[in-house]
């Protein structure tokens, strides 16, 4: 069984979990700059570097994805959603991007198989692809609307060299999240493509968006159908959002979503939004008790947590979820559906 029928069939059976975040974790390790920095000799300071953990503190992301497993994540995703060339280029360590990939993939293989040989149940992982902080769709520039830094086919390259290396490592998925440029998705998108092509393997896409603002959009402008219109071809496993909101400020857009893709939905909130101080605040039981409306409504495959969720956030949604029937995939009508903005479908 390949691996988009093997998830595929653990999803007709319950919600699954996927995890949740990697950044708050790491920052309660503490850790100074010689953590980060190891014995690498680079000219930048590392602290704040967390992707770089997986080759010079590799306990960090290995015991943040352990106690993930162990709250019931179905699916982990790898510690490198800024382990990308230009990314990386703050820190002057482009050049161990590929290194940096296959060390954080293959931890969370070996912590996934060890898991699914303890009980059968399988694990999966998804490699986590960031945004960056370049956009294509829109200019840095306020004086030069046409201007871009980067172009289509340097971001593409960008996040080719990343994939291949997380494939090398084990991902099962190429997961493309936090996308606030539908056009920057676009490019990854293509890319995994690419390196599923010269592989010779189905490397199935997941996408997740994540909204810029309450009325549903993110920052290059497109509602969430307009987004699934855009990035429908790509056949991705999943379609979803994260990050951006806490919970109760998605219930809407979670709906829109369910109701229009007929694929997997995944969603993985926030824990809340952060209060002065940046820290996040919303209680396990809270969050789940938010998400599992979505699952009561049958509105969702999969669920975990974003920026401030733990593994007591986890733990919650899982026992929330425990027995409620998964999201049936919708089958809408056959039309023509364009993506401007906003969504356009063509009448009968």
């Amino acid at each position: 069984m390949g691996i988009r029928a093997k998830l595929l069939t653990e999803a007709e059976k319950r919600i699954l979990l996927t995890d949740g975040a990697f950044g708050t974790e790491i920052q309660n390790w503490r850790l100074d700059e010689a953590a980060y920095a190891g014995d690498l000799g680079l000219s930048h300071d590392q602290k704040g570097n967390n992707d770089i953990l997986a080759i010079t503190k590799p306990e960090v992301p290995e015991a943040i994805t352990r106690a993930y497993l162990e709250a019931g994540s179905d699916i982990v995703s790898t510690n490198t959603f800024s382990a990308n060339r230009i990314s990386q280029a703050d820190y002057a360590a482009e050049h161990l991007v590929r290194e940096i990939n296959v060390a954080s993939a293959r931890i969370a293989r070996e912590l996934a198989d060890e898991f699914e040989a303890k009980d059968g149940r399988p694990r999966f992982v998804a490699g986590a692809i960031g945004p960056t902080n370049k956009t294509l769709s829109l200019s840095p520039d306020v004086n030069d609307p046409g201007y871009r830094e980067i172009d289509f086919d340097y971001l593409k390259g960008v996040y080719r060299e990343q994939i291949d290396a997380l494939v090398e490592g084990g991902a099962d998925f190429v997961l493309i999240e936090t996308v606030f440029d539908t056009l920057n998705a676009k490019a990854g998108i293509m890319a995994a493509l690419e390196a599923g092509w010269a592989a010779h393997r189905d490397l199935p896409i997941m996408l997740s968006m994540t909204l810029t603002d309450l009325s549903g959009r993110n920052l290059s402008g497109h509602t969430v159908e307009a987004f699934w219109h855009a990035v429908r071809h790509a056949r991705p496993i999943t379609i979803g959002l994260n990050c951006s909101f806490g919970a109760e400020q998605l219930r809407p857009h979670v709906r829109t979503l369910s109701q229009v893709a007929d694929t997997l939905i995944m969603v993985y909130p926030n824990a809340g939004l952060p209060n002065e101080l940046g820290a996040y605040d919303e209680a396990p039981a809270t969050t789940a008790g938010l998400v599992g409306e979505w699952a009561v409504a049958g509105q969702v495959n999969v669920l975990g947590g974003c920026c401030g969720s733990t593994p007591a956030h986890i733990k919650a949604i899982a026992d929330k979820v425990a027995g409620l029937e998964p999201r049936r995939v919708c089958r809408p009508e056959v039309r023509t559906r364009l993506a401007g903005l906003e969504p356009f479908t063509m009448a009968a």
